[in-house]
């Protein structure tokens, strides 16, 4: 029977984003179906990219197996390095592997080139990938996209589980305002730079609120400077929940194109706010949610499109409506429930 629980997290200090809250939310989760379960977390540093195996080596020397003389019945971890824990019982629940070295090697949202010395240290961080996710009693990912690549690169397959965003029981539906919102880290798979881009082609009133830190945040201010629009884009920084749960509820709509995103809080929140998103054909994850004319709109990633779906829910707030509906419904039947019967119900097998 299992009774103990750990959830291990690869944490960057200072940094709280859609990881941390995903592990801080399943280990509340499981206390509440009544298991004793804890995270564990080592920090975690992804530069110089030589290090990237020691990072992988340092969770291979932490036991699991105890603690304090009590035997921990099952380990889950979450995302690169995680899952090189030892555990007889690992069910892993994969966030992500370490993107770098996979779909985004060769662009600008990757460290790794095809050059010899590159190449060779992915072939050998994809061969340790495979060896310890393969040691997973079972394996599971956070989305669609996560499973596609996983099947891609490893050859291994791996049944999504979707589970709800933080904010999820607190969200609530408001008027169609005079605003667009996005909200996230400010770090280039984000791409708030093409939202920013976007905007300078719409009209007034309409007004961007841009919510989240991070290391482009003076960037991206030059950005709408450079642009005419810094007098209508509003750069909040980040926000607490109350506040952030008010911008969701009074935004005409939310726009959220990520590059290749494995999952995404924000397509989630937007939907439970009764928002439309508008999205891009190489978003990933949202895309498993956002169906073109139907939770919202799909536009090309490029500043054209992108400003085109803005005006179109702008001038037609009928329709934007009749998208966050539908939006709602999609939202509204993903459980923690369903994700722990799996996780632990599996390992019990």
């Amino acid at each position: 029977m299992i009774r103990t629980v750990l959830v291990c997290e690869a944490q960057v200090p200072f940094v709280r984003g859609g990881a941390e809250l995903c592990v801080s939310g399943l280990v509340h989760q499981l206390r509440r179906r009544g298991f004793e379960a804890d995270r564990v977390s080592v920090p975690f540093k992804w530069y110089p990219k030589e290090e990237l195996a020691a990072q992988a080596a340092a969770w291979r020397m932490v036991d699991l197996s105890e603690a304090n003389g009590r035997p921990i019945d099952l380990v889950i971890p979450t995302k690169f390095p995680t899952y090189f824990v030892r555990h007889p019982n690992k069910v892993t629940w994969l966030l992500h592997q370490y993107r770098a070295i996979y779909e985004l090697c060769g662009t600008a949202y990757s460290e790794f080139t095809h050059v010899e010395a590159d190449v060779r240290l992915r072939d050998r961080l994809m061969q340790l990938d495979e060896g310890a996710l393969g040691e997973s009693k079972r394996l599971y990912t956070i989305a669609k996209n996560t499973s596609a690549r996983l099947a891609l690169y490893n050859g291994m397959a791996a049944d999504p589980l979707y589970h709800p965003p933080p904010l999820a029981a607190r969200m609530r539906p408001g008027p169609y305002g005079s605003y667009i919102l996005s909200a996230g880290r400010l770090e280039p798979t984000k791409r708030v730079d093409l939202i920013i881009r976007a905007f300078a082609k719409t009209r007034p009133p309409l007004r961007l609120f841009v919510v989240g830190e991070g290391p482009l945040g003076p960037d991206l201010r030059a950005l709408a400077e450079s642009l005419g629009v810094h007098d209508r884009v509003t750069f909040t920084g980040r926000v607490d929940e109350h506040p952030l749960v008010d911008l969701y509820a009074e935004a005409l709509a939310v726009v959220f194109p990520p590059y290749d995103e494995d999952y995404g809080y924000v397509t989630l929140e937007a939907f439970l706010a009764r928002k439309p998103v508008i999205t891009t054909t190489d978003a990933g994850g949202p895309l498993e949610f956002v169906e073109h004319e139907a939770t919202g709109l799909v536009a090309a990633p490029d500043p054209e499109s992108i400003a085109a779906a803005i005006e179109r829910l702008a001038s037609d707030r009928a329709c934007a409506a009749r998208l966050g509906d539908a939006g709602f419904e999609r939202a509204r039947a993903i459980t923690w429930d369903a994700v722990i019967d799996r996780l632990v119900g599996d390992a019990r097998a």
